[in-house]
C-alpha cells in the first residue's frame, strides 16, 4: 500500500535527455534538482518529482522483458497535467520551445480550462486552470 506521507516520482522515458531537460526547464520555469547521466529530476512540489530517464537507461533495466520504449515514440503514452495561471500562454510558450500543438485552451467537461501539447517523445502535456 502506498504510504501517503512519502514522496513520489513520475518518470518519463525520453530519447534525448539533454533536449528534454532543456524543454522541461523552460516550460516549468525552473532548473532541475538533479541532472546526471541517466536521470534528470524536477521538483514539482514538496511531495512530487518529475524524472526524465533516457530510453537506453530503462532498456538496460527492462532487459527485453517488454518492448523497447522507443517503439512508442510519437504515440501518446501518458499525460502530464500541470495547473497554471494561463493555459493558452503556457501552451504558446511550450510550442515556442518545440512542443507540438494538440488542442487549444478550452473549458472542459470537468470544469477546467485546458490546453494540450505533445513533447518530443509523444507525451501529452496539459496546461490547466480551475474555472
Amino acid at each position: 500500500m502506498l504510504q501517503q506521507d512519502n514522496h513520489f516520482q513520475i518518470i518519463l522515458y525520453v530519447a534525448d535527455q539533454a533536449k528534454s531537460r532543456d524543454f522541461y526547464e523552460k516550460i516549468l520555469g525552473y532548473e532541475p534538482i538533479l541532472d546526471v547521466p541517466g536521470m534528470t529530476e524536477f521538483l514539482l512540489n514538496p511531495m512530487c518529482k518529475l524524472g526524465l530517464m533516457p530510453e537506453s537507461g530503462i532498456d538496460k533495466i527492462l532487459q527485453k522483458s517488454t518492448k523497447h520504449p522507443s517503439l512508442g515514440n510519437g504515440i501518446p503514452r501518458c499525460e502530464l497535467y500541470l495547473m497554471v495561471e494561463n493555459p493558452a500562454l503556457s501552451q504558446q510558450a511550450a510550442i515556442l520551445h518545440g512542443a507540438k500543438h494538440v488542442s487549444d485552451a478550452a473549458l472542459r467537461d470537468w470544469g477546467h480550462e485546458v490546453a494540450y501539447v505533445q513533447d518530443f517523445d509523444g507525451h501529452i502535456i496539459a496546461f490547466a486552470k480551475r474555472t
